[in-house]
Order: C-alpha cells, then structure tokens, then sequence
C-alpha cells in the first residue's frame, strides 16, 4: 500500500448477528477494517473472537445481517464461489490444523495445489516462503515431530503462501512461549507491511497493549465501547 493512498474498507459488517439456537455468539454486530489495516480483536475467551473470524472466511454464516469481504457479499455467495473467497484469505488457526501424515512442505503446498499452480511454481514459492518462515531445514519434518512453536510457523507459511489479501489469525501466540510468538507476529507484521490486511484474535493483553493497533473489543458477543 503506497503511503497517502486512500485506503477503503475492505471488510464490513452490518448489523451481524450470529445464534446457535438458542445461544446468541454475536449480538448486532458492524464494523468495518480498512485494506492493509492491523487490527486486533480483543476480549476473554467465549467473547465470539472465533466465531467473528469464521464469519468473515465462510466457516459460519451470519444468522442475520450481512458480511462483505472485498466485495463479495457473502450472504449471496454460492457454494461454487467460497474458493473464490478462500483464495483471497490467509487463514492461521488456534490449533494449527496441520495434516498429520504430510511434511511441513506438503501442508504448504496444498494451498497451492488446490489453486492448480504449476508444480515448478509451487516448488519454488513454498522453499521460499519456509526460508521465510525460518522452517527451511524442517521441509520435510512431519507435525508431531515440531515443537509447538514451529507448527505455528508452518501454519503461518501456509496462510501467506498464496499472497492472500486478507490475513486472519485465531490466537496465533496463545500457547506459544513468548520467543516463539515473537517470531510469529514478525512474521505477520511483515506480510502486513507488504500490504495485506491483517486481523488478529487474542486474549492477550500485552500483545493488545503493545502492537499499536486499533482494537476491537467484544464482550460477551458485543462490541465495547468502553474496554
């Protein structure tokens, strides 16, 4: 993003609202995050930080309200479309979900492969991205081998392989020990400065206090005004 440029809303809600039948997981929710904005979503754990993310990838559809990524409208998104809408997201989960039985490599490159890139492509872009990510010498190195820390690192190369627009993350440094997790916002900060739009769930309150982001509160499935 060139500096001075204008920067639009690339993801916005309108009075979301999210149930699990009878539980309320989201509360009138609207909000809008700029193109390569950082911005954290905070608030303690069942505050619906997860369930906010899995609006904005397809995971959950919106019980009410609508949700735009890039101008998609997701509420009108067919089943066809969702890779459409994947292709533009970088997705890092709290548990990682790392395939057991493929190599660091292999977990990488199914992002890839899914997409229908070239082989040579594919080869060269995931060496690169693991060298980023300072997993070179573990390519071939299956999940369980790697220490927490480093399946977070491969969970962050896979999300950032494809160039995504858009980056979320679901608590990227919850169970890491604070060198692992600075390594991993490193890492993300700088696909952010590269120009992707990066969001952030956490509970963690230095993290929150620290990264010079705005924030976005949720308290019990609302939005706080008042943290």
């Amino acid at each position: 993003m060139i500096d001075g440029e204008e920067k639009l809303p690339i993801i916005r809600m309108y009075h979301v609202h999210k149930f699990y039948g009878p539980k309320k997981a989201l509360t009138d929710i609207s909000l809008e995050i700029l193109e390569n904005e950082f911005v954290l979503i905070g608030g303690a754990s069942g505050a619906g930080k997860t369930t906010l993310l899995k609006l904005i990838y397809l995971g959950e559809s919106a019980t009410e309200g609508q949700v735009l990524v890039d101008g998609m409208n997701l509420s009108r998104v067919s089943r066809k479309q969702i890779p459409e809408l994947r292709r533009k997201l970088g997705i890092i989960f709290q548990d990682y979900k790392l395939i057991p039985d493929k190599t660091a490599f292999e977990n990488v490159a199914l992002v890839l492969e899914a997409a229908g890139r070239h082989r040579r492509y594919i080869e060269k872009k995931v060496k690169s991205v693991l060298r980023i990510a300072g997993m070179d010498e573990k390519a071939a190195a299956f999940p369980a081998s790697l220490s927490g820390g480093e399946q977070q690192r491969v969970a962050v190369a896979r999300a950032i392989v494809g160039d995504p627009k858009i980056i979320l993350a679901d608590e990227p440094t919850g169970s890491l020990d604070p060198d692992s997790a600075s390594k991993i916002l490193a890492l993300l900060n700088r696909y952010h400065q590269k120009g992707a739009t990066l969001v952030i769930a956490t509970h963690d309150q230095e993290l929150i206090r620290n990264a010079g982001s705005r924030v976005i509160h949720l308290d019990r499935g609302r939005l706080d005004a008042n943290p």
